[in-house]
């Protein structure tokens, strides 16, 4: 038995709470949204099919209703519009972030927090100096959906089941991010072997593979407005490593504590996940290229948390 109250019931909370109920991951979940009504709605429609799903229930409530729950995913603020950068959210959904803290830590102060809501590595950040919550759990959704992007574009090129893929996308979840290329591999195989490995006619362009991830949820932002069935699914990944409770690496946005030479930001790198947060950081080997390039993400973030009020 678990319970999950998800703040925010935008088009991004209300999928991620169907993709919860779809997955029978929680037997409780909890709509809060400054519009009371819209959380009801949405929590109604869910619970209308909950039938032919997993026995649990979900409704909408209030920040009182948030009481015991085991995980909050925070997902509310203004969502980014076409052209505009998740950076330029900053200060807007940094005081909508501050206006929720008091009221839900004070009810839940044993849970483990995700944040959603974009910037989310400053957000992330905001989190873990207003709040109060031990570090360990405080997780920001990250560069989970960017690694997914990444993983299905080498599934697609090499023609390969994505789940063989192992590649990752660490720093920022923006413009500043990068994968360490070095690490990547398909199977055990190197990339620059994996053209001959799998008999495809494909040679590994880096650049193009990482503007593709970059560009990735803009692209469905110019077509349809909004992004929000990827990372509901990103965020259900990371819901069920700490539910299920065996130890998951994943690419999540955490607090750094002197990592590769980096303090006080956060920001996506490896992290094991378990029924407790963060159990620890993986301590992946980076190229001395790779290692500037997390610095240089990690200085972007820094100048955007030095123009914004915290």
């Amino acid at each position: 038995m678990n319970k999950i109250t998800i703040i925010g019931s935008g088009k991004v909370g209300a999928t991620i709470a169907h993709s919860l109920v779809v997955s029978g991951l929680s037997s409780e979940i909890v709509l809060i949204d400054i519009n009371q009504a819209r959380a009801e709605g949405e929590a109604l429609d869910i619970e209308q099919g909950i039938f032919f799903c997993n026995p649990g229930k979900i409704y909408g409530g209030t920040y009182d209703d948030a009481i015991g729950s085991d995980i909050v995913i925070i997902t509310s603020g203004v969502g980014r519009k076409p052209g505009q950068s998740r950076l330029e959210l900053a200060q807007v959904n940094i005081d909508i972030l501050k206006s929720v803290i008091p009221e839900i830590t004070r009810r839940v102060p044993e849970a483990i927090y995700v944040l959603v809501s974009n910037p989310v590595d400053v957000l992330t950040y905001a989190f873990c100096k207003c709040s109060g919550i031990p570090l360990n759990r405080i997780i920001g959704s990250g560069n989970t959906i960017d690694t997914a992007r990444l993983s299905a574009y080498l599934s697609e090129k090499y023609e390969i089941g994505h789940e063989n893929v192992h590649a990752y996308v660490l720093g920022e979840h923006g413009d500043s991010s990068f994968v360490p290329w070095s690490n990547a591999n398909i199977c055990g195989i190197p990339l620059d072997q994996c053209s001959k490995a799998f008999d495809v006619d494909y040679e590994l362009n880096r650049e193009e593979a990482e503007e593709y991830v970059r560009k990735a949820g803009g692209k469905v932002i110019e077509r349809k407005g909004a992004t929000y069935y990827a990372i509901s699914i990103a965020v259900c990944a990371i819901c069920r490593a700490i539910i299920d409770g065996v130890p998951t690496v994943l690419p999540v946005s955490t607090m750094m504590n002197g990592e590769y030479g980096i303090s006080d930001v956060c920001l996506s790198t490896l992290n094991i996940i378990d029924r407790n947060g963060v159990k620890s950081k993986v301590d992946i080997p980076l190229t001395d290229d790779e290692i500037a390039q997390l610095q240089k993400s990690a200085d972007a973030l820094k100048a955007t948390i030095a123009s914004v009020e915290i």
